[in-house]
């Protein structure tokens, strides 16, 4: 028996987590893109000033890399992100909870939550200067906000589809309100949680952009920008592919500690 379960920790971690066959599947869809980007260069469809050759982007990568610190904009880009993420899912925790617990809470607020979250947080880039300038603050505010307001309804919409036989089984065997919330609800909410680290962080990325307009000097927005300004469409495509490229890596850490934090789930 514990060899078996063993066995059968191993298969989920492996199905929820790195696989060979993932990774290389993951590689060749890569592969294909770059190729199609290249055919498509190759048969000048576009102006070759609007889109450059691949190798053409890679110098700049390498050029970017070596001569204009690109490795500090990825840094300062990523501690954005890092700390947006965790204030914003810090803050989403308890509110979430508090939502999926209490009906009539979450039918109070509910309303609002939806409302702030269809707004876009560019629109409120003049606001969040007017409030705290332009400095470091304003930036990880507008990224604290996107991660709020994508991982608050993941939470307490997974909360809301736990069991209620779950919680009625436990209070007829006497349990009380705090082994409830303990033993029941955490676990069960952990997935959910985990998933909302998910969403956030790339939301966070996607608002990156926004987030470093806030007169931004450094940072992979602040790279996209500047080679707006100078219609450099090279250092542009290296911006881009860069805020891809460390997404697709964050996301893939996270997938690797949720599966290994979850295995318990599939061998019960």
């Amino acid at each position: 028996m514990p060899q078996e379960r063993a066995t059968k920790r191993s298969g989920c971690a492996k199905q929820r987590g790195f696989s060979t066959a993932t990774f290389l599947a993951g590689v060749a869809s890569f592969l294909t893109l770059g190729a199609a980007w290249g055919v498509l260069w190759w048969s000048n469809l576009f102006d070759r000033g609007l889109l450059p050759a691949p190798w053409e982007v890679l110098k700049v990568l390498i050029e970017q890399m070596t001569e204009k610190e690109l490795w500090l904009d990825i840094l300062l880009s990523t501690r954005r992100v890092v700390v947006g993420v965790v204030c914003g899912l810090a803050i989403a925790l308890p509110v979430g909870f508090l939502l999926g617990w209490y009906k009539s809470v979450r039918a109070f607020i509910d309303p609002v939550i939806n409302f702030y979250r269809a707004l876009p947080p560019i629109a409120l880039i003049p606001l969040v200067i007017v409030y705290f300038g332009i400095g470091e603050p304003a930036r990880v505010s507008v990224l604290i906000y996107a991660a709020f307001f994508s991982s608050v309804i993941v939470i307490y919409e997974g909360i809301k589809m736990i069991p209620p036989i779950y919680i009625r089984v436990s209070k007829a065997l006497g349990a009380s309100d705090f082994e409830i919330f303990k033993k029941i609800i955490v676990p069960a909410a952990l997935p959910h949680v985990l998933t909302a680290f998910r969403v956030s962080t790339g939301v966070c990325w996607t608002t990156l952009v926004a987030a470093e307009l806030v007169a931004a000097e450094r940072g992979l927005g602040a790279v996209i920008v500047n080679g707006q300004n100078f219609f450099q469409v090279p250092v542009i495509f290296v911006g881009i592919i860069m805020i891809g490229t460390v997404a697709v890596l964050m996301d893939q850490v996270l997938r690797y500690a949720t599966a290994h934090l979850l295995t318990w789930q599939e061998s019960m």
